[in-house]
């Protein structure tokens, strides 16, 4: 992969915390030129010195917001050769407990979030003939999990976004996939967690889960964005449609 980012021009979503921000970091060391979207402005704001990074404070449950981001890339830039959506919530309740509320939040931006901007950046992509998009489901997406229904549901929903939309423009030199990410050492892992739960709880908690794992550790965000990367490069350029689980062997047991 080697200075074959130089110049490129990628939009990163969820920039301002863990995957996200391992991703833009990552990217503008590749000499990439990133556009780094989030809700949360202050989380950007270590990017803002950069001269190789645009930020961008971006609701990514709003249509006409993705559409704009897009538009403004393009005016800017010209083109955009690839787009990572790390932007992503979850709320930690159940069948019995998941309100409307609830499951209308974390759809709205896991999977309403996606798709505006995967359709906003593919007809970008289209018109110039090539481009990468690389979603980011979850393990859960295919496995169960109590207690957080609306974040398995809404990444199996993307999961199946990433693979019909792939197959639309197959042939068409835009190419759409997916990483599926297992339990990362990020600020989601920790979040609500409430109730009874301590801090010291939840470092107890996270301990459990990294013993569950077949690597027996959390995975880093940098982790991530590594086969991130490898998606967004023309290492990959015969990957369709497909997803790359990046777990530490849990989904294989």
């Amino acid at each position: 992969m080697t200075n074959q980012f130089k110049n490129k021009t990628i939009l990163v979503t969820g920039a301002a915390s863990g995957m996200g921000k391992a991703m833009v970091k990552k990217l503008v060391d590749k000499g990439a030129r990133v556009y780094a979207c989030d809700w949360n402005e202050n989380g950007l704001a270590e990017f803002l010195e950069s001269s190789n990074i645009s930020v961008i404070k971006l609701d990514v449950s709003s249509s006409s917001a993705c559409n704009a981001v897009a538009e403004q890339i393009v005016k800017e830039r010209g083109r955009l050769d690839g787009m990572v959506n790390f932007a992503g919530v979850i709320k930690r309740t159940g069948i019995l407990d998941c309100t409307d509320e609830d499951f209308d939040y974390v759809m709205k931006v896991n999977v309403y979030g996606t798709f505006y901007l995967t359709r906003a950046i593919a007809q970008v992509m289209l018109r110039q003939g090539s481009g990468s998009i690389v979603n980011v489901s979850s393990v859960w997406s295919t496995i169960g999990a109590s207690g957080v229904l609306a974040y398995c549901t809404s990444k199996g929903a993307v999961s199946q976004l990433t693979r019909s939309s792939a197959l639309d423009l197959a042939g068409t030199g835009v190419r759409i996939n997916e990483i599926r990410p297992g339990e990362t050492n990020t600020a989601m892992l920790a979040s609500e967690r409430k109730g009874t739960f301590t801090k010291e709880d939840i470092a107890k908690k996270l301990k459990e889960i990294a013993v569950s794992i077949p690597e027996k550790r959390l995975a880093d965000p940098e982790e991530m964005a590594n086969a991130a990367l490898f998606l967004l490069s023309d290492e990959s350029s015969y990957i369709q449609g497909s997803s790359i689980t990046v777990d530490g062997g849990y989904s294989a047991q």
